[in-house]
């Protein structure tokens, strides 16, 4: 019987002798003085636990890396400057970083490229430990992923212009084009200051889009920027207008099983930013370092200290990300999800779920209504003013007329707008009431050029199979006979309203593009934006309709 107790008693001499030391390890951790002390103790921990199996799934996520000796760390493969994957090279801030927190645990780094897409579902699916991804500090995504105290980077988005263009602040931006990434979540303080935004899928565009000269004014974060902005030749041509919107940069782990973990990251970054350690990456990789001179500062100084656990240095709040939610946000979601559920359709309402998104799509409509209105009507004034000149007998008053009809037609209408653009831009001060009367005017002249045509066409028909007639019953039985083709540019009109968004007029298409840079589901979002216009012109073909019959009942062809 003695032999075969033997190897229990051995089993349970093991197990005791591995309390002991985790005991110990915990004693230590709890007198350690000095993040150094506590994060040897916490790994010494770690290591004991690891040793004593790693096949259950409840252990901390710092246990689980012991086991494999392998920290996974979720890495970009694309930003210049922190993270760039070139084959098998790595390069970057952020890629040296990871590199030094696996060492400073005592594992090997496994980089896994991510994105901003996928980065928060790996580590909540586990298929890394870490992410140290250019992901922002923010009150939307605090809910979702445990970020690390203290942050390693902080960015805030700037505008790049010519350095020739007058840019100092808000008020220069009213009515611009900015060139903007897709899902940025500062968009919408561009969109509210006025700023027309040109949507792009990844920061690289918009350098391409101002080497191309398709973007005038760009915006992004500063910390994609600092290449460029190192280049003699770049920066000699272009200039950090200002910035906005300065958002931490945090290392995230899951939510739940990775406390420990977050504990050994934090002490790890302590250490860190007190070294120097931070500074001296950045600064091999031409980043800027006032932000982590200020945490080297705090975490030598207060941070150090028992007080300094309170002090706001040590423990940045996260960037507010969160925009107000309509009152009626709650319906807009059901009314979602019974879409999705019942028909399953996917459909996303974003423009009815915040505050500043409805405020611009509400804006959207007034203006969308308003351009509809002032252009039918300026394509009425205009048919009427080249119909009675095109069709006077006088030489004088025909032939400008006619010229302007040849003009108008040859000119594409995009054309026409650009000119009506600049035009205003000499003239008077770029806002969007008078970037709406330039397009009110342009779309009147291109459709009214036309109508007024046909009137003048009719008119001559007139004369030569009635002979001389009185000037003003001739021209107004001549636009009752016109009603047709009057009522098809009035239409066209109409249809070709959303065209002004290429000038910056804040019309509906205007507005949900801003909205669109900063939610999602953009698909929904010009869905939404096809069917205001099918209904738009459906009104517009009625009441025309309409006037068609008043006119034709006038000249008594009805």
């Amino acid at each position: 019987m003695r032999g075969k107790q033997s190897p229990r008693r051995l089993l349970l001499l093991g197990l005791l002798a591995g309390l002991l030391v985790l005991v110990q390890s915990t004693l230590a951790l709890a007198a350690a003085t000095t993040p150094d002390e506590t994060l040897a103790a916490l790994l010494s921990q770690a290591r004991t636990e690891a040793g004593h199996g790693c096949k259950g799934d409840r252990a901390d996520r710092l246990v689980r890396v012991m086991c494999a000796h392998t920290l996974r760390i979720g890495v970009r493969t694309d930003y210049p400057q922190f993270a760039l994957r070139n084959g098998d090279t790595w390069d970057g801030y952020e890629i040296d970083l990871a590199r030094a927190v696996a060492a400073k645990l005592g594992v090997t780094a496994e980089l896994v490229p991510v994105s901003p897409a996928n980065r928060i579902s790996a580590l909540a699916e586990g298929q890394v430990d870490v992410v140290i991804a250019t992901m922002g500090y923010t009150t939307g995504r605090a809910p979702l992923v445990q970020f690390i105290n203290p942050d390693y980077y902080e960015s805030e988005t700037v505008l790049i212009a010519d350095r020739a263009m007058p840019i100092g602040g808000w008020h220069d931006i009213s009515g611009q084009s900015i060139c903007v990434t897709v899902g940025n979540n500062s968009s919408w303080e561009l969109a509210e200051h006025g700023a027309r935004l040109m949507l792009y899928t990844s920061p690289q565009q918009l350098l391409s889009g101002l080497a191309h000269d398709e973007c005038q004014i760009v915006a992004q974060d500063s910390s994609f920027f600092a290449r460029s902005l190192s280049d003699p030749d770049f920066a000699r041509r272009y200039a950090l207008k200002f910035g906005f919107a300065p958002v931490p940069w945090g290392m995230a782990v899951a939510r739940t099983g990775a406390s420990e973990l977050q504990q050994a990251l934090s002490l790890t970054l302590q250490i860190f930013h007190r070294d120097g350690v931070l500074i001296g990456m950045a600064r091999a990789h031409q980043i800027a370092t006032q932000f982590l001179e200020k945490q080297q500062a705090a975490w030598r100084g207060v941070c150090a200290t028992e007080a300094g656990r309170n002090d706001a240095a040590c423990d940045l709040p996260p960037a507010t990300s969160d925009l107000q939610p309509t009152r009626f946000a709650p319906q807009v979601a059901a009314v979602e999800a019974w879409l999705s559920n019942r028909l399953g359709i996917s459909v996303a309402l974003p423009m009815l779920q915040t505050e500043h998104a409805w405020l611009l799509f509400r804006a959207g409509i007034v203006n969308s209504l308003l351009l509809v209105a002032g252009t039918i009507a300026a394509t009425l004034l205009v048919a009427l003013g080249i119909g009675a000149l095109a069709s006077t007998s006088s030489r004088v008053l025909r032939w400008p007329a006619r010229m302007l009809v040849i003009v108008l037609q040859s000119s594409p209408p995009i054309m026409t707008l650009i000119v009506a653009a600049a035009l205003l831009r000499g003239f008077a001060e770029f806002t969007p009431v008078t970037v709406m009367i330039a397009a009110i005017a342009a779309l009147g002249l291109i459709n009214g050029a036309n109508a007024g045509q046909a009137i003048a066409e009719t008119v001559a028909a007139i004369r030569l199979d009635a002979g001389p007639a009185g000037e003003p019953q001739l021209f107004f039985r001549g636009v009752c006979l016109s009603a047709k083709q009057i009522e098809a540019f009035l239409i066209n009109a109409a249809k070709g309203t959303p065209v002004a968004s290429f000038i910056g007029a804040p019309e509906l298409l205007n507005q949900l593009t801003d909205i669109g840079s900063f939610a999602s589901s953009r698909a929904s979002i010009y869905w939404v934006m096809l069917a205001f216009y099918i209904l738009i012109v459906a009104v517009v073909v009625r009441l025309s309709a309409s006037l068609r019959g008043f006119l034709q009942r006038r000249a008594g062809l009805a």
